[in-house]
């Protein structure tokens, strides 16, 4: 996910925070990118959506950014089938491995991106578009020359308020505490929205948000987890 520009030798340039490292696909995943791409698949670009056309019914939007292989995703789509989803992913064994869970469990209210979050949120979303958005375990860049990579900064923040509604909740989770008090120190100073997590939000995980494999993967390095919940003004 992409998430401030700067300008170098006159080019500007997107900071990703993100890095490519992509494994091989498995028959299983490329089948699906293939066969099932056609119909799930959004492109990263292009006119702004209408959730409505896209799912064929008005209902709340959920959008999670950086879905992994997609089993929480496919969960909370399969437990909320009142509710219509969206998951973008750069990596492509994920995003069929996603794809495979939509026709398992026969899907009709979630649907994938791949490629990067920037272009789909700033062109295809609409403002108040969203009713949530979801980051989980974004990459923390723990070392202090990287942390300008970080996706949560102040005018990514800025793009987000534009697209939920008001009323509309953003939910972060991630292993590394100091990357949660730099979420805390951005969003808290944000006009846009308020907290709605107790304390610091450690070992706070609301019921309908699943473990995902990179939060067992923090808790057996004895990582603390932190749920932070915002509100949108």
């Amino acid at each position: 996910m992409s998430e401030t520009s700067q300008k170098s030798d006159g080019i500007r340039r997107r900071i990703r925070s993100f890095i490519r490292r992509e494994g091989r696909l498995t028959p299983g995943q490329q089948r699906a990118l293939n066969e099932l791409g056609p119909k799930y698949l959004i492109e990263p670009t292009g006119p702004q959506l209408d959730p409505s056309e896209l799912f064929g019914r008005q209902a709340p939007l959920t959008l999670e950014i950086g879905f992994g292989n997609g089993d929480s995703l496919v969960e909370m789509a399969a437990k909320d089938p009142d509710g219509d989803y969206i998951g973008i992913e750069v990596h492509r064994p994920g995003v069929g491995h996603l794809l495979n869970g939509i026709e398992h469990f026969g899907l009709t209210n979630l649907m994938a991106v791949c490629g990067d979050a920037m272009p789909f949120v700033e062109e295809r979303l609409g403002e108040g578009s969203l009713d949530r958005l979801l980051l989980y375990f974004p990459d923390p860049w723990h070392k202090k020359r990287h942390h300008k990579r970080r996706i949560v900064q102040t005018p990514f923040a800025d793009l987000v308020a534009s697209r939920i509604k008001p009323g509309g909740l953003w939910h972060l989770a991630t292993d590394w505490a100091e990357y949660a008090e730099h979420m805390r120190e951005v969003l808290n100073a944000h006009p846009a929205f308020a907290a709605e997590h107790a304390g610091t939000g450690e070992n706070a995980r609301p019921d309908w948000r699943p473990r995902t494999k990179f939060e067992r993967r923090g808790e057996e390095r004895g990582h603390q987890v932190f749920d932070l919940l915002y509100r949108r003004r």
